[in-house]
């Protein structure tokens, strides 16, 4: 599973979700994270297509995007969108 949290350095709610994501991670220790800075890295968020920061993207092992949101989720949110990334 991979954790994906799209950022901006100019985002109060980044640093909200970038802690959101760590404690969820805590749950899922086979569970890989990448951030992405929109302003280090434009090419690869406009690749994602991503509109609004934060975002995050949660793809199952074969790197299929089984969750995204947009904005600060909560832990119980972020484990939910979890398990939709989990074998059968």
């Amino acid at each position: 599973m991979e954790l994906t949290l799209v950022t901006s350095a100019f985002c109060g709610a980044c640093s909200r979700t970038r802690s959101v994501v760590t404690d969820a991670a805590r749950f899922l220790p086979d569970a890989t994270i990448t951030e992405i800075d929109v302003a280090h890295e434009p090419d690869a968020a406009e690749a994602l297509d991503i509109r609004f920061t934060p975002t995050i993207i949660i793809r199952d092992a074969s790197g299929t995007e089984v969750f995204r949101a947009e904005g600060v989720p909560t832990v119980p949110q972020m484990l939910t969108a979890a398990v939709k990334a989990l074998p059968s």
